[in-house]
C-alpha cells in the first residue's frame, strides 16, 4: 500500500524533506503550491511526484502532512486542516523553530482520528527557496519531535521511522523545554546580533568611519542580523515569554561587565573569558545546528598580479565549487587577506587540502 506524504510549503525545508522521501519504496510525495508557476517548478525540478493548488486535494487521504510554512501561518493551516475529513491515523507535523505555542494551538483543534506531533529539523542554509533544497540538508543534524501526552507511542514511532530517510538524529523533547533551549542558542543570538549592528549603525550616523572599518570579524559575528525580518518577528513573538526572561538574564551579564570595567577588575574579566573559552571548546564542531556555520577559508597571498586568478583556476580544475571570493581590506580578527566561501563542507575540506599542498598558508 502506497504512503502519501503532503508537503505544504515546498521551500528549502519542505523541498529538502520531499527529496528525502521521493523515490523511496511505496511513497508518493504531493506538494501544495499557491501559484501554478510554483507547482510547475516543483515538478520540473523533480522535488515532488505531483503538485496541486488545492489544500483539500493535497490533504485528501494523506498519511503524513508536513507543514513547512512560516511560524506565523501555522495556526491558520491547522484550523483549515481541522475542518477537513482527514484520513484515519493521519499524522500532521510542522518544522517551526518554536514548539509550545503551535502544540498548544494543535490541541485546541479537533482532528478526530488524526494526530499532531510538533517537529523542528535543526538545519538550514544561507540560501532559501526550493532551488536550494537538498536531500542532504538534514544529514547528521538534530531533528526534534515534541509529541504531547495524547499521542500514542505507536503513532510517534511511525513518524520517527519515516524521518530515518532524512538521516538526521531524532530527539524527543518536551515542547516547552525545546523553546527554552532554542531560545538560548538561536533566538537570543539573533536579537543580540541585531542590537549590535543597530548600535554601530547609530554611531555611523555621525561618523562614517564605523561602517568602513566594520569588516572582517564584525561582519562575520553579526551575519545573522541579516535574517528575514518577517520570519523573526513571528518566531520571537511566539517565544515571547522565554525571550523576555532570557533578555533579563542577558542584561544581568552585561551589567556585570559594566561593573568589572568601572572597577577596572582585570581578574574578573579574565575569568569570564576563561569560562567562555572552556565551555566553547566543548561544543561539537562538525554537527549541523540552527545557525548555519561559516564555510570559509582565509589565505595569506602575496600582492602581485594574477594570484587570485591562479587560485580560482586551481579550484576549478579540481572541480571544487566556490560560492564566493573576497579580498579582505581590514585584517583585524581575520587571519588572511583572501576569503574563500563554500556551500558544502566537502568542498571546503578538499580546497583546504589542495591549497596546503600548493604551499599556501590556509586558516579556517
Amino acid at each position: 500500500m502506497t504512503t502519501k506524504i503532503a508537503i505544504f510549503g515546498v521551500g528549502l525545508i519542505g523541498g529538502s524533506l520531499a527529496l528525502c522521501f521521493k523515490g523511496k519504496p511505496d511513497i508518493t510525495v504531493v506538494g501544495h503550491a499557491h501559484r501554478a508557476s510554483s507547482a510547475d517548478k516543483y515538478i520540473s525540478r523533480g522535488v515532488v511526484d505531483s503538485a496541486t493548488l488545492s489544500l483539500e486535494e493535497a490533504a485528501l487521504d494523506a498519511d503524513f502532512i508536513f507543514l513547512c510554512v512560516p511560524v506565523g501561518m501555522l495556526e491558520d493551516y491547522l484550523s483549515r486542516l481541522s475542518q477537513l475529513p482527514l484520513k484515519k491515523g493521519c499524522i500532521i507535523t510542522d518544522v517551526g523553530s518554536t514548539k509550545a505555542s503551535i502544540c498548544a494551538a494543535a490541541e485546541s483543534y479537533h482532528f478526530h482520528d488524526a494526530y499532531f506531533i510538533g517537529g523542528h529539523p535543526m538545519a538550514g542554509s544561507e540560501r532559501s527557496g526550493v532551488e536550494a533544497a537538498s536531500p542532504l540538508l538534514f544529514e547528521n543534524a538534530y531533528y526534534v519531535l515534541t509529541p504531547s501526552a495524547a499521542v500514542p507511542e505507536h503513532v510517534y514511532v511511525q513518524l520517527e521511522q519515516l524521518l530515518t530517510y532524512t538521516r538526521a538524529q531524532i530527539v524527543k523533547v518536551d515542547a516547552e523545554h525545546h523553546d527554552e533551549i532554542v531560545g538560548a542558542i538561536s533566538h537570543l543570538p539573533h536579537i543580540i546580533a541585531v542590537a549590535l549592528v543597530n548600535q554601530v549603525r547609530d554611531y555611523n550616523e555621525s561618523d562614517s568611519l564605523y561602517r568602513r572599518l566594520a569588516a572582517g570579524g564584525f561582519r562575520d559575528i553579526t551575519r545573522i542580523a541579516s535574517s528575514d525580518p518577517v520570519i523573526w518577528r513571528d518566531i520571537l513573538l511566539n517565544n515571547r515569554q522565554v525571550m523576555l526572561r532570557m533578555l533579563k538574564d542577558w542584561n544581568k551579564g552585561i551589567s556585570a561587565f559594566v561593573q568589572m570595567l568601572e572597577e577596572a577588575n582585570g581578574d574578573a574579566i579574565m575569568e569570564e573569558f576563561s569560562k567562555a573559552n572552556d565551555f566553547r571548546s566543548e561544543l561539537p564542531e562538525r554537527r549541523k545546528g540552527m545557525i548555519t556555520p561559516l564555510l570559509d577559508l582565509y589565505i595569506d597571498v602575496p600582492d602581485h598580479p594574477g594570484i587570485i586568478g591562479k587560485i580560482a583556476t586551481e579550484l576549478g580544475t579540481n572541480h571544487i565549487n566556490l560560492s564566493n571570493m573576497q579580498i579582505i581590506e581590514s585584517r583585524e580578527d581575520v587571519p588572511g587577506i583572501l576569503r574563500l566561501s563554500f556551500r558544502e563542507e566537502e568542498d571546503l575540506e578538499r580546497a583546504k587540502q589542495l591549497l596546503q599542498t600548493l604551499h599556501y598558508n590556509v586558516t579556517q
